[in-house]
């Protein structure tokens, strides 16, 4: 599939998410023609007039197929983590009723955005991703899995947790996923990688790691991120018992994230999230990534044109937080 034609159709999945719509604005520049999929297209069409909407669900095969009709490619960018207790099965499920669609569409390429696989068993979450890459690499459709850890950038939702923390918390205590290293990847790389897998010669199906330049610890994230901000390092007291489950519901009083989607991020903090390599950016002509300070910074001053409200508003400006450094 090397060398597609810019005038080439692609359907979007999670257009209206964080990472979708960054890609689409790629895609645009790019001169790709870009379908879609939602499951409210009332709702994204009053937001977007302008772009092409069709109402639909990847799990279902009637609207994949008409979503999918005359489009060369496809971006998976949806995940159902937090939609029941069952989202798992579900997500697996609607993956091979996509990837099946696809093919009797006579899409040439999948691109899906996954994450690294951990050491041990991993999450449920984590466990969710990685089986949602391999039925649709399973298929005949030649897809191209990207795995990320941390995604660093606004609408981010790993990334909301830390801002949050970081902004209001000058004192915490450490539970022990905060120990666990990872490799945290900007949005903007991350989008580079996305366009970069659509024009990769593929023989086969395959998975790569998009891992950021540097490894570090949450603690480490957490201090970095301080540092950007102009704030001193929080101070933290390690308090080994403090499990993962538990400490969940700190980050749900401290930070805006959705509960129901940051308690199973921070379940999966149990172990390094660590790539296998980063020979992916070689392959694509993009050795050079966005550095942590750098991705912070730009997430950052995106998220300084939403000026934070309430008590937790007032906390952050007394810290000396103003909305120019958000």
């Amino acid at each position: 599939m090397a060398g597609l034609q810019p005038t080439r159709s692609l359907l979007l999945t999670g257009a209206t998410g964080f990472v979708g719509g960054a890609a689409r604005l790629a895609l645009a520049r790019e001169g790709w023609r870009i379908r879609c999929l939602t499951r409210d297209a009332a709702r994204a069409k009053k937001r977007e007039p302008t772009l092409d909407w069709v109402q639909g669900d990847v799990g279902d095969p009637a609207s994949c197929a008409r979503a999918l009709e005359g489009c060369q490619a496809a971006l998976y960018l949806v995940h159902g983590i937090g939609e029941g207790d069952d989202y798992h099965g579900n997500e697996v499920k609607a993956a091979a009723t996509f990837s099946k669609a696809a093919a009797a569409a006579g899409v040439e390429r999948i691109v899906y955005l996954g994450g690294v696989a951990p050491v041990g068993t991993g999450s449920d979450h984590l466990r969710s991703r990685l089986d949602v890459g391999e039925a649709l690499r399973a298929g005949s459709v030649k897809t191209i899995e990207l795995r990320a850890s941390m995604i660093v950038g606004h609408g981010s939702l790993s990334w909301l947790i830390v801002r949050d923390l970081t902004a209001r918390l000058p004192f915490m205590v450490l539970p022990r996923w905060l120990k666990s290293r990872t490799q945290p990847v900007g949005i903007d790389d991350v989008v580079v990688a996305l366009l970069g897998a659509l024009e990769l010669p593929l023989g086969a199906s395959a998975w790569f790691d998009i891992p950021g330049p540097v490894t570090l610890s949450g603690k480490e994230i957490l201090n970095e991120t301080a540092g950007v901000m102009g704030l001193r390092h929080p101070r933290m007291i390690e308090v080994p018992f403090l499990s993962p489950r538990l400490s969940s519901h700190w980050v749900r009083f401290v930070t805006r994230a959705q509960w129901s989607v940051a308690r199973e991020v921070v379940v999966g903090l149990t172990e390094d999230l660590l790539a296998r390599d980063d020979h992916f950016w070689e392959l694509i002509g993009h050795p050079h990534r966005c550095s942590f300070a750098e991705a912070a910074k730009r997430a950052l001053d995106a998220d300084g044109e939403h000026r934070v409200q309430g008590a937790w508003g007032a906390i952050e400006r007394a810290r000396g937080l103003s909305k120019s450094s958000l």
